[in-house]
């Protein structure tokens, strides 16, 4: 049987898997997830290692699959039988659960992505990806590889592109599964994009504190109405 990918465990209750964005590095999401594990089991997925010591290895160019995949294959250790996952991604890791929904919904109870940067979807998507990509193109790009290797290194050189491109094929995911977007992205692209993407795939939108990176920013805020979307009842139906 194949080992599940490195993850972090904490709390105890329904088992919720978080997927970081970025590369997958779960740095500065402590509070966030110490605030959700006061209700869940946390169980928070390092999809590329990167946190469990191998920053600075090759990596390969990176796609929605292998993410989900990596999921799915943490989600299948740690539920117990019978059960199911709700499921949170930000960023990247929020096509990597649109990804999971579509490929296992079997074992999930519920999901919520928040901006993910799937902006092919739009009418405008291919120019949109490009208005996208170039807000990196001045960006001074870190090494990938090495013993000066950082998280952003790796997401720029492997993961930008091939997520960006990444077009989810769900259908009728229902009330499964939440967009979201934060309050200050409003008239933003990745706003737009969550907009068009509930509407696009039958599921609900909502707005969670700060912008982009409202994980960091307003951890407790953002765990709690995140908890309160799970609990209440809308992410329970099969």
């Amino acid at each position: 049987m194949t080992e599940p990918l490195p993850h972090d465990v904490t709390g105890s209750g329904p088992v919720l898997l978080v997927v970081p964005g970025g590369a997958g590095h779960p740095m500065g999401l402590q509070p966030l997830t110490e605030r959700l594990a006061r209700h869940f089991t946390v169980v928070t997925y390092d999809p590329l290692g990167l946190a469990h010591g191998r920053l600075g290895l090759p990596v390969p160019d990176q796609r929605p699959a292998h993410w989900s995949d990596g999921a799915h294959r943490v989600l299948e250790a740690v539920l117990p039988p019978g059960e199911r996952a709700f499921v949170f991604g930000t960023s990247s890791g929020g096509i990597a659960v649109l990804d999971l929904l579509a490929r296992h919904p079997e074992r999930l109870a519920g999901v919520v992505a928040h901006e993910p940067p799937c902006v092919t979807v739009l009418p405008d998507g291919a120019e949109r990806r490009a208005e996208l990509l170039g807000q990196f193109d001045g960006v001074g790009r870190p090494p990938a590889e090495g013993g000066s290797a950082t998280p952003m290194g790796v997401f720029l050189a492997h993961v930008l592109h091939p997520f960006t491109a990444y077009v989810p094929s769900l259908r009728g995911a229902g009330p499964r599964l939440t967009l979201a977007a934060g309050a200050d992205s409003r008239g933003q692209l990745l706003h737009r994009t969550a907009v068009f993407l509930a509407d696009r795939l039958g599921g609900a939108f909502a707005e969670f504190p700060g912008g982009h990176l409202g994980t960091l920013d307003h951890p407790e805020d953002f765990a709690c109405l995140l908890t309160g979307t799970f609990l209440s009842g809308t992410h329970t139906s099969a």
